[in-house]
């Protein structure tokens, strides 16, 4: 049996996540423990991160809890400068550096106790040979193997796929996972496979895969036939986008796995909407996962009756 734990982006809304991993823990002790990988895309990246670097549940809700005012750090002064947001991002990433270089101060990805695998998004692969230079998404990992990443730092890491655009600046050429796979579990399932790794490739019926989410906003675009431009589609294309690639991870894992992936993914009522920089909501956002149905969110399942079937 090879066991995935796969963890969405969503900015503070992390925070549902965790309450929901919380429960799950509660009633399968084992469960992130005997995780053979963790997969995690923005915030659910530090999640992942954190859990492989030995921290609790509880640990990373406090995290979230302490800092979402230092992260999301919106001063009038910057206001100022970047004109309201309309030329430069709403925060830097000053706060959330400091905050994860006091957790994983120099940690690599080769020192943490469980492989991991990280998507961010790289603006620029700076090719020499210029007619091949480009923009491509990255999967961060620490499989060992010719294509490791595991000198990488786990801050560095933790800042290029945390690095929502419009919300915080690049890292470096680095931008935020959500925009090729906020939902990473497919890329999870695809990484087990790489032949570059020196690891054991497990055979597809040995993998069990169980997706969290950190809420979903019901969110549409009234009206037919939009002849949008650029001004118009600019503000829901990054929300947009970010659900989109949920949506297709989704149905296929499903459909690859079939019995042997789960996902639990809430949805907020239409009243309920919550932005991933919303930290003055966090108690809203526990309380959230705290009675959300652990039930997988296409069959209805029970997601936990499933957990202790399989021998997780």
């Amino acid at each position: 049996m090879y066991r995935i734990l796969s963890f969405d982006g969503g900015g503070i809304r992390g925070l549902v996540t965790l309450a929901i991993l919380k429960r799950l823990e509660a009633k399968i002790p084992n469960l992130i423990k005997d995780a053979d990988l963790l997969a995690g895309t923005s915030t659910g990246g530090i999640i992942a991160l954190g859990l492989a670097a030995g921290k609790s549940v509880d640990e990373m809700i406090a995290l979230y809890q302490n800092n979402g005012k230092a992260i999301f750090d919106d001063s009038w002064l910057k206001d100022i400068r970047d004109v309201g947001g309309l030329v430069g991002a709403d925060y830097d990433q000053k706060g959330l550096d400091t905050i994860l270089t006091g957790i994983f101060k120099g940690t690599k990805l080769k020192d943490l106790g469980k492989r991991v695998l990280i998507p961010s998004f790289n603006l620029d692969d700076a090719d020499p040979d210029n007619t091949k230079r480009t923009w491509q998404p990255k999967f961060f990992h620490n499989f060992p193997g010719e294509d490791s990443d595991g000198d990488e730092s786990v801050v560095d890491v933790a800042l290029s796929t945390s690095a929502a655009p419009t919300y915080f600046p690049s890292h470096g050429s680095y931008i935020d996972g959500g925009v090729v796979a906020n939902n990473p579990s497919l890329a999870a399932l695809a990484q087990t496979q790489d032949s570059r790794n020196t690891d054991r490739a497990p055979k597809l019926n040995e993998i069990y895969l169980l997706s969290l989410g950190t809420g979903t906003n019901l969110s549409y675009l009234k009206g037919d036939n939009l002849d949008w431009g650029l001004a118009q589609w600019a503000k829901p294309m990054i929300s947009l986008l970010f659900d989109a690639s949920m949506g297709i991870a989704d149905f296929q894992c499903r459909n690859l796995l079939n019995d042997t992936y789960r996902r639990i993914a809430p949805v907020f009522s239409h009243d309920t909407n919550i932005k991933l920089d919303e930290w003055e909501r966090s108690q809203e956002l526990l309380a959230i996962g705290n009675r959300s149905p652990l039930t997988d969110s296409w069959s209805g399942k029970d997601v936990v009756q499933w957990l202790s079937k399989v021998g997780w």
